[in-house]
């Protein structure tokens, strides 16, 4: 899977579990970070969050779930 391709996930989801617009979600995640795997082996991407505060707790819940089954991503 590419960050742009969890991006696009996590998008959809966050849509279909709390409704509003994808700009909004967009807006709220911000940018996946890819990581080195040789320095974070477990789980090598990360979000920078914004938005307001329902927003990232929405989206913290989302990410401890979709972390356990897509631990790593390429860039792209």
């Amino acid at each position: 899977m590419t960050a742009s391709d969890l991006e696009h996930l996590l998008i959809a989801r966050l849509i279909r579990e709390r409704g509003g617009t994808s700009q909004t979600w967009r807006r709220a995640l911000g940018k996946i970070i890819v990581r080195d795997t040789k320095t974070h082996a477990h789980c090598n991407w990360d979000v920078r969050l914004s938005g307001t505060d329902a927003q990232r707790a929405a989206i913290e819940r989302l990410l401890d779930d979709v972390r356990l089954e897509y631990s790593i991503v390429t860039a792209g």
